[in-house]
């Protein structure tokens, strides 16, 4: 099943249209544009994940290894 587009209008700096026009022959530009995007976009959502799990992190106590071995145990010992 295909997957519908939008048509967007943005600009990119001339040297990069320059280098895209070259290498990339007309059919195949906005998959390789779409393609770059979807991975700076995981990119984007992996960094603010990031964030958000480093700063739950800095508000909750630690454990020693001790407890993370036994909350392990535990967990495992419940099937």
């Amino acid at each position: 099943m295909a997957q519908s587009a939008r048509k967007l209008n943005f600009t990119i700096r001339n040297d990069v249209a320059s280098e895209l026009e070259r290498l990339v022959p007309p059919g195949k530009r906005s998959k390789l544009v779409n393609e770059a995007l979807i991975k700076e976009l995981a990119h984007f959502r992996r960094t603010a994940q990031t964030e958000k799990l480093m700063a739950l992190r800095d508000k909750t106590p630690g454990l020693t290894t001790a407890e993370i071995v036994e909350a392990v145990r535990h967990d495992r010992d419940r099937g």
